[in-house]
C-alpha cells in the first residue's frame, strides 16, 4: 500500500472524511468536508501525515516553516519535530500584554518561510494567511498542504507568484476511498459532480 493509499483509508476510518452538507469558508456549499482537527487524537496518523508532507517540502528551499492556526499547527509542528526544521507560528488573536507579537519562534527578516497548512479551496483566504509573515519580513514562495480541493486554489495562488504543493487531490482522495470500498457510489458521485462544476 502506497503512502498516499494509507493516509486515504485511515482519514476515513478516523473521521476526517465527511459527506453530507457543509458550508466551507469560502461560502460554498458543498457534499464533503475535509475535517482535520481530529488529527491531534490520532498521534501515527498525524506522524504519518508530516513524514509525507516533509517529502514533499524537502525539494523546496526555504529557512523556516510557518504553522498556519489551528488545524495546521499540529501538522507543522510534527514536521518540524520530524526533520528539525526550524518552525514560527502566527497567533490568530494578538495579546494585548507580554510581547505583543504577532509572530512567534525565531527568525530573521529576510529569511523564507515555507506554508504549512491542511488543505486548500479556492486560495482567497491562504493571501490572509501569508500575511502577517510578509508583514514580519518573511519572503513567501511555496505553500504545502495536506489536501486540495481542487477548486482553483493553485491558480489563483500562481497568479501572485506562490507555488502550491499538495500531498492529495480532492479527486485521488474520493478515488481511493471508492477503491477500497469506503464510500457508496451515491456519496462518490455527488463529491465528484460538485467537484467537476467547481472546477468550471
Amino acid at each position: 500500500m502506497s503512502a498516499k493509499q494509507s493516509i486515504a483509508l485511515a482519514l476515513a476510518e478516523v473521521g476526517a472524511v465527511k459527506f453530507g452538507e457543509f458550508t466551507l469558508k469560502s461560502g460554498m456549499k458543498s457534499p464533503i468536508y475535509i475535517d482535520l482537527r481530529v488529527l491531534v487524537s490520532h498521534p501515527p496518523l498525524l506522524k504519518e501525515i508530516a513524514d509525507v508532507m516533509a517529502i514533499v517540502a524537502k525539494g523546496l528551499k526555504f529557512d523556516v516553516i510557518a504553522g498556519i492556526p489551528y488545524t495546521a499547527l499540529p501538522i507543522a509542528t510534527a514536521i518540524s519535530i520530524a526533520t528539525n526544521w526550524p518552525m514560527v507560528y502566527a497567533r490568530k488573536e494578538v495579546k494585548d500584554y507580554g510581547t505583543k507579537r504577532k509572530l512567534e519562534g525565531a527568525f530573521q527578516p529576510g529569511q523564507t518561510a515555507l506554508i504549512i497548512d491542511d488543505l486548500i479551496t479556492t486560495g482567497e483566504s491562504k493571501f490572509e494567511t501569508i500575511q502577517p509573515f510578509q508583514e514580519a519580513g518573511l519572503k513567501v514562495t511555496d505553500i504545502v498542504v495536506l489536501v486540495d480541493r481542487e477548486q482553483g486554489g493553485a491558480k489563483i495562488l500562481a497568479e501572485k507568484g506562490y507555488r502550491l504543493h499538495s500531498v492529495l487531490g480532492i479527486n485521488e482522495l474520493l478515488d481511493l476511498l471508492r477503491e477500497a470500498n469506503k464510500i457508496d457510489e451515491a456519496n462518490y458521485g455527488n463529491a465528484k459532480a460538485f467537484i467537476a462544476n467547481a472546477q468550471m
